[in-house]
């Protein structure tokens, strides 16, 4: 998702008090976001998901949460501060404006315009969408990032969009799909760093793992989106501004150097202002401008991030991860009588699941729920390699599927629809759900 990191986004020093209703806040804004969208939509409301955005759903939910500690109010504000400020909600922040900057920019300059030609006269009429999916797969798994790769490819799928008048839902599907399944399998991840790091698993053997289940879902993946864009009718292509697809040739070399992803954002901004000066006669005020227009752009989602990390910090404090852990943990065990190497593997799963639901961050809910997930497998003798494929996958699953998550925003944000409509075309994450579970059932059948 973003920069590798091995460090707790929460202090361990302070150990809280179990407590399974702290997680009723997350619920407050499940049901008030979700629940508006849904009525409003049943009821024929244009944007139904925007009347009320999640950036204030979120609120009434924070105050639930703090009237609901026992800490006294500044101290309960601290804890929020902490939460907001750690540095993964940070880095996702600061990707999100220099996301929106690049897109601006580049839309500005024509790089965006250059990019769909490209793509036009590159893909047949039904392999668009497969083709999205394979660029955004591709480049996550060498960025190791799913943000950064949802950054670089939506300014150019929302190029396609409009050109190709395809459906943005179904194009959203394709690249959250890709970016997921890179995301979770590349070797410089910080989903997979972290996850082999808390099992004491290599990552080549992680990986072996991880491409087993991957890989089938992949394909039946594509499969679908070949089928869903059989139908596309694709206008006939002019000339292409080769200098104009010049920004993204070399963001995407960057990114595959493995040059850091703010930095590849930040040329990406300057190089696509430098060839709109050129060539367009585009001024350094407009420049200034659109960069100002693409933080705009995503205040929403900088905003609920923020709270998101902040939430989720009052939460943890009140004891509420803390309980969800424990319940899986002893569902689990109480299943071990047949199958100790299945069950440990629901168990594993379950968590990794269940707490990114709340955190709403893939990397975080591995950190969390990776000391549990190493005693399940030690207890039941499951392998390094198994329990560290499994927190990812699972933690990368439900990440796809969350739309208040990271992903889903930014993507949402840019193609101008709903998160929902994200998620409900994330076939990826669905499939290999299924094809994770199966497989895994499988493998440990006595």
């Amino acid at each position: 998702m973003t920069q590798p990191t091995t460090q707790s986004p929460i202090s361990t020093a302070q150990q809280p008090t179990e407590k399974l209703s702290s997680l009723l806040p997350f619920f407050v804004f499940l049901g008030l976001f979700l629940g508006t969208g849904i009525v409003l939509t049943l009821q024929g409301v244009e944007f139904a998901f925007y009347q009320l955005p999640a950036s204030i759903a979120i609120i009434p939910a924070i105050f639930v949460a703090i009237c609901m500690g026992k800490d006294n109010i500044n101290e309960q504000i601290s804890q929020f501060i902490t939460g907001a400020g750690h540095q993964n909600i940070v880095t996702m922040c600061v990707i999100y404006l220099l996301a929106g900057a690049f897109a601006t920019v580049a839309k500005a300059t024509g790089s965006v315009d250059a990019s769909v030609q490209l793509g036009l006269s590159i893909f047949p009429d039904y392999l668009i969408l497969p083709g999205l999916f394979l660029v955004a797969a591709f480049l996550a798994t060498a960025m190791g990032t799913s943000m950064g790769t949802i950054a670089a490819i939506a300014p150019i799928a929302l190029g396609f969009i409009e050109t190709a008048n395809l459906d943005a839902g179904m194009v959203a599907g394709c690249i959250i799909s890709g970016a997921i399944f890179g995301d979770n399998l590349s070797i410089i991840s910080d989903t997979t760093i972290a996850s082999t790091r808390s099992q004491g698993a290599h990552m080549k053997d992680k990986f072996k793992v991880n491409f087993k289940f991957a890989v089938p879902a992949a394909l039946l993946c594509l499969v679908i989106f070949a089928y869903a864009g059989g139908s596309v009718v694709l206008p006939e292509t002019s000339d292409i501004e080769v200098l104009g697809l010049l920004p993204y040739l070399v963001i995407l070399a960057l990114a595959l150097s493995g040059v850091n992803v703010f930095l590849v954002l930040v040329i990406g901004i300057v190089l696509a202002a430098m060839i709109g000066m050129a060539t367009n006669n585009y001024q350094l005020g407009a420049w200034v401008s659109d960069i100002n227009s693409g933080f705009a752009s995503m205040q929403d989602i900088f905003i609920l991030s923020l709270f998101i990390g902040g939430l989720s910090e009052l939460v943890r404090r009140q004891g509420g991860l803390a309980a969800l852990t424990t319940k899986i943990r002893n569902g689990a065990k109480r299943l071990s009588d047949n199958n100790d190497k299945r069950a440990a593997g629901i168990g594993i799963g379950a968590l990794a699941f269940c707490c990114n639901f709340f955190t709403a961050n893939n990397t975080v809910s591995i950190i969390i729920t990776g000391e549990t997930a190493k005693e399940l497998a030690n207890d039941a003798e499951l392998s390094p390699a198994h329990s560290a494929s499994l927190l990812d996958i699972f933690a990368c699953i439900n990440q796809g599927l969350l739309p208040y998550g990271a992903q889903a925003l930014l993507l949402g944000a840019t193609l101008k629809i709903s998160p929902l409509d994200v998620v409900t075309h994330a076939f990826y994450p669905m499939i290999l759900l299924v094809v994770a579970s199966i497989a895994f059932w499988k493998i440990t059948k006595k």
